[in-house]
């Protein structure tokens, strides 16, 4: 059993460790908007039974509903930057009305982490990726139905957090493997393990049927897009330029292809030389897609896929999509703060990432968009009494205004 414990610095806010003075108490008129949450609180309803197992007295006070919703509360208010200033909000009868609590003592907040068992958010994470509709239409959309980006990103660990040894005895960290919806613009699922692990493995664990997933060099596995195959799912993924393979059929390349960069399109009839295993038994693509990086030097990406009838410009659009699941990440960690823990322990840890998908998810459902720094911050001026609902509203109808003229 890993030990368990809270993070609360002062000085934090929001994963910067920058010298503050310690922050008025949070008022009872700073808080508003609880409308908006109301919609998730169904969601989080089956969760009041979670670990009541163990409860024999029947006097447990604080449930999993009650800490998943105060950390959703914890995402959305930018002047609650650690546990103590949670354990705050629950002292506040509007949050205590809204989530059906008392008092939270910290002990019980440090608990909640290893108590509450986190594979529990998993099905609202998926429930809310469902209710997303794509954000884009037309050719593409429709050709690249399923597209999902795949790929890992470390936060940064506490010495403490032994379990998350990286590199070395003075490296620890935690790797979030995301698997991101492009059109809809949402996290569809996502995982959480130690820095040092098996990328590929992680994939091949969380496949589902009917995506398309597109994955840099990382996940080059020909093993791997077998389990893609029998998953009844698809890939486009990035393979090194010296890959050895047996040539069917040369395609020509449309117009629309050369323009898109790519100078050759080719059918495989086997990946790999004559003594690896044909782990495919089947005939794939390769798209040589060809760009200029910045430094004005040529680079070629090698482009395997098993989507035979898929447009060639397309193939190499979906891997240019791969880099909506980068900056995922950045909005992950930097804006919504997920680079400053509250949990040493691995289930806390894994709580608090889902928490901040949830958040994402329900900002994409809320503005019918995807997220910007921009709407979240209006979003948290709102809640806290400084933008009115006119002034929230007002703030969608440009952003849809500036996204119809845009298109």
């Amino acid at each position: 059993m890993f030990e368990c414990s809270a993070v609360h610095p002062a000085s934090v806010i929001r994963g910067s460790a920058l010298a503050a003075k310690p922050r008025p108490r949070i008022s009872q008129g700073q808080l508003q908007g609880f409308k908006y949450f109301s919609l998730v609180m169904p969601l989080l309803e089956p969760l009041r039974d979670v670990a009541t197992e163990r409860d024999h007295a029947g006097n447990r006070q604080f449930f999993c509903d009650q800490y998943v919703g105060l950390l959703l509360i914890y995402f959305f208010n930018s002047i609650v930057t650690s546990l103590h200033g949670i354990q705050q909000l629950s002292e506040l009868e509007k949050v205590q009305e809204l989530l059906g609590i008392r008092h939270v003592a910290l002990g019980s907040l440090s608990e909640a982490a290893r108590v509450f068992d986190a594979a529990v958010l998993h099905k609202i994470i998926a429930e809310l990726s469902l209710r997303a509709v794509p954000l884009q239409t037309g050719r593409e959309a429709e050709a690249l139905r399923g597209l999902t980006a795949v790929d890992g990103s470390i936060l940064p660990a506490l010495p403490r957090m032994v379990w998350a040894l990286w590199q070395d005895d003075q490296h620890r960290g935690v790797k979030l493997h995301l698997h991101f919806d492009v059109l809809a613009a949402v996290p569809a699922d996502a995982t959480l393990t130690p820095a040092a692990c098996s990328e590929p493995d992680q994939l091949a664990a969380m496949l589902k049927p009917q995506r398309l997933y597109v994955v840099d060099r990382g996940y080059a596995c020909f093993e791997l897009f077998r389990k893609i195959l029998d998953a009844g799912s698809s890939f486009v993924a990035r393979v090194k330029d010296s890959t050895v393979f047996t040539v069917k059929e040369e395609r020509p390349l449309s117009a629309e292809a050369k323009a898109a960069g790519i100078v050759r399109d080719v059918v495989i009839a086997k990946l790999g030389t004559a003594h690896h295993k044909d782990y495919l038994r089947q005939p794939v693509r390769l798209v040589v897609v060809q760009r200029i990086r910045l430094d004005g030097s040529v680079e070629q990406l090698w482009l395997v896929t098993d989507k035979l009838d898929l447009d060639a410009d397309l193939v190499a659009l979906a891997y240019k999509y791969r880099w909506t699941v980068e900056l995922f990440f950045r909005w992950f960690k930097r804006i919504l703060g997920c680079r400053h823990l509250l949990s040493t322990c691995p289930n806390g840890v894994t709580i608090q990432a889902y928490v901040a998908l949830i958040a994402s998810l329900l900002i994409t459902l809320w503005t019918g968009r995807k997220p910007t720094k921009r709407t979240y911050e209006m979003l948290q001026y709102y809640l806290l009494g400084w933008a009115t609902e006119e002034e929230m509203e007002r703030h969608l109808q440009r952003l849809a205004a500036a996204e119809k003229k845009k298109g």
